[in-house]
């Protein structure tokens, strides 16, 4: 990813524009066949010789041309020939944009494979599920896994639609009215560039465009944020369920021997901070003075590649997370047992409704023996059985019956049919 953003690359950039410019003009008899001729053939610039004339001018794009012109010679005044800055900027930022989403769905894809893998292992791994951090009723963590597979299915269509919409370039003049290039410029250059034209722009490529695009790598942060939350979670002392792999001599805490820690999972949540800080730059760009102001370009430049070399990173390691997490699949046993069979409360209700009694009156008897479980550490299914309100209407077969575990995944195959086709 760093590639796409060093120097090389986007004088790189900047050079093709150029000559695709000269080309365009050529075809609209603009230029000398000759002219075009000596640019293609010398065409080149210096790094070096840039930024040493930047210094000068203070100006990049005006010390990228002197720079190329010195290679080209006399055939030199035709490059940037009725064109502006933000021309060549913002195609070329579209350019790269473009390359670095198709990391970025690479990316994606790559982590979906993990996650499927995953979520397969353990279709069929009890769990509980926890609503408020509280014991709700039991999932398996196949099915805690798949939410996050279909989450990134969802943020692969978003990165998709994203790359499209910066998938413009502009060639259109100083307040973009093609007032000194005419339009087949940009036509021309956009087709070469794979680009599609901008319908209309001012000196620069309307904001929006951008500000959509990195508003998807802060959604993409926040999924990722959310399955690195979960690990935090689950690898809690009290929970223990599932923790980051931690390998031999790894150091968990300078000061006690003892520690794993989910560093990994942490280092993820705070990146994606990042991702939401650039999303809002992103959005403060979009108003903008008149035709333009100069105020979106020192942000772009910082936002550009930080955010997608972080996003890239984040979706590398949030890979390597996920596929080599240890799994304690007894813990979880152990955990749903932590309430005595409390979360069955709900089949009771239902059972009971079954029975004929209103659903306030059901929801009445089955939280009178639940609460008086949850206060003394009672066993759910043996209160339920020795309550006698409750067994004016269900037998203690019934009750059994109901508080099995098979009915909770009944659905799991329709689930994962969904999902995953």
């Amino acid at each position: 990813m760093s590639r796409v953003w060093d120097e090389q690359n986007r004088f790189q950039k900047w050079l093709e524009i150029e000559v695709f410019i000269c080309e365009a003009y050529t075809k609209l008899s603009l230029i000398p066949e000759g002219d075009l001729k000596a640019i293609r053939e010398k065409a080149k610039f210096d790094a070096p010789r840039i930024r040493e004339i930047e210094k000068r001018t203070k100006h990049d794009v005006v010390a990228f041309i002197e720079s190329v012109s010195e290679f080209v010679g006399p055939s030199s005044k035709y490059i940037h020939m009725g064109v502006t800055s933000s021309d060549i900027l913002d195609t070329s930022f579209a350019c790269q944009l473009n390359e670095a989403s198709e990391i970025l769905i690479e990316d994606l894809r790559t982590l979906m494979a993990v996650l499927k893998e995953k979520a397969f292992q353990y279709k069929e791994t009890p769990a509980i599920g926890r609503t408020h951090g509280i014991h709700a009723e039991p999932v398996t963590f196949g099915l805690k896994i798949t939410h996050f597979y279909d989450e990134m299915r969802r943020n692969l269509e978003r990165m998709k639609a994203a790359r499209e919409r910066i998938r413009h370039g502009k060639i259109s003049g100083a307040v973009g009215t093609y007032a000194h290039v005419p339009p087949f410029v940009e036509e021309y250059v956009c087709e070469k560039l794979g680009l599609k034209v901008t319908p209309i722009s001012s000196q620069i490529i309307p904001r929006d465009y951008y500000a959509e695009f990195f508003a998807t790598l802060a959604i993409i942060g926040s999924s990722i944020e959310r399955m690195a939350m979960e690990i935090r979670n689950l690898q809690r002392t009290e929970v223990g369920e599932a923790e980051e792999f931690f390998q031999k001599g790894q150091t968990g805490s300078s000061a006690m021997p003892h520690k794993r820690n989910p560093i990994a999972s942490e280092n993820l949540c705070g990146l994606a901070r990042l991702l939401h800080g650039y999303a809002m730059s992103s959005l403060e760009n979009v108003p903008l003075w008149h035709e333009r102001d100069i105020s979106h370009s020192s942000v772009e430049r910082v936002i550009g590649p930080d955010a997608t070399i972080v996003l890239d990173y984040m979706l590398e390691r949030v890979k390597n997370l996920y596929g080599n997490l240890m799994v304690y699949p007894e813990k979880m046993k152990t955990n749903l047992d932590i309430s005595r069979g409390l979360y069955h409360s709900e089949a009771i209700l239902i059972a009971l409704v079954n029975k004929g009694l209103a659903r306030q009156e059901a929801y009445k008897l089955t939280q009178a023996v639940a609460m008086r479980c949850y206060e003394n550490h009672l066993d759910f299914v043996t209160e339920l059985k020795k309550d006698e309100p409750l067994r004016q209407h269900l037998s203690a077969s019934e009750i059994e019956s109901t508080c099995s575990m098979e009915h909770y995944f009944h659905h799991i195959d329709t689930i994962y049919k969904r999902v995953y086709g």
